[in-house]
């Protein structure tokens, strides 16, 4: 991945993101969250995957159902954020609606994705840090 840093003011940072080719995304954000020692940040996404593995939250379950896609998907939408996980870390969240060869979308929460051919993303640190808090009515870190 080459990271770029846009802007830097008033205690934010903006950043271009250009991931290449077998990239995994979401292992890749967490470790550029780590090694820029980003608390909070928002970001979106245009590009492509390889395959992606999806979830969707199962409220009975308190835990993600995945549903693996093994083929070329367009990046529609692709929105979320970093925040500090109850443990101290960087955490994800992030949704995303991709398009398959007939147009046909789907989306959920991301899990897991490889890019092909390229993935482009702004991401946007805020001055005031996130941090994530466990709910225990809804089974999952929520922002606090």
């Amino acid at each position: 991945m080459r990271a770029k840093l846009l802007d830097e003011s008033e205690g934010r940072r903006t950043y271009s993101l250009v991931f290449d080719v077998g990239e995994e995304v979401v292992r890749t954000l967490i470790t550029f969250a780590r090694e820029q020692d980003l608390e909070g940040s928002h970001f979106t996404a245009i590009g492509a995957f390889e395959d992606a593995v999806l979830g969707w939250f199962d409220w009975e379950l308190k835990d993600y159902r995945p549903t693996r896609l093994a083929e070329q998907l367009e990046v529609v939408s692709f929105a979320g954020n970093i925040a500090l996980s109850p443990q101290g870390g960087p955490a994800l969240h992030a949704h995303v609606v991709v398009a398959r060869r007939d147009c046909s979308a789907c989306g959920g929460h991301l899990l897991e994705a490889h890019v092909r051919p390229t993935l482009e993303v702004v991401l946007t640190e805020s001055p005031v840090h996130l941090q994530r808090r466990y709910d225990h009515s809804v089974g999952m870190a929520t922002l606090s």
